[in-house]
């Protein structure tokens, strides 16, 4: 996944665990596709302070996602639940004779959630 992506997604989930100006910076930076300059002179620092808040923020999102996993407990969601859509896809087109076998594949899917 691209560091800016990833960066985007961890900022959604943990965002509030940041101080309010990591979480500002971070968004201008990766949201609002300001430059550094841009953001040291909106925020009236340098664009140096601007490059090391940035950097303390997006390790403390990485040790967030390190330490708690919600960013991979929810990517192991979308993919299992792509899985049950694909069975019941199976189903749909299969008939009436694969039903009970899918379905209990579905259940099983459905509980490891």
């Amino acid at each position: 996944m691209e560091k800016n992506v990833q960066i985007g997604i961890l900022l959604d989930i943990y965002g509030k665990l940041l101080t309010e100006k990591q979480r500002k910076l971070l968004e201008d930076y990766y949201n609002n596709d300001l430059s550094l300059s841009e953001i040291a002179e909106n925020e009236k620092i340098t664009r140096q302070a601007v490059r090391d808040n940035l950097k303390k923020g997006e390790n403390n999102l990485f040790e967030y996602e390190e330490k708690l996993e919600m960013m991979k407990k929810d990517k192991s969601k979308k993919e299992k639940i792509k899985e049950i859509q694909n069975e019941i896809s199976k189903i749909e087109k299969s008939g009436i004779e694969n039903t009970e076998k899918s379905i209990q594949k579905i259940k099983k899917q459905l509980n490891s959630l």
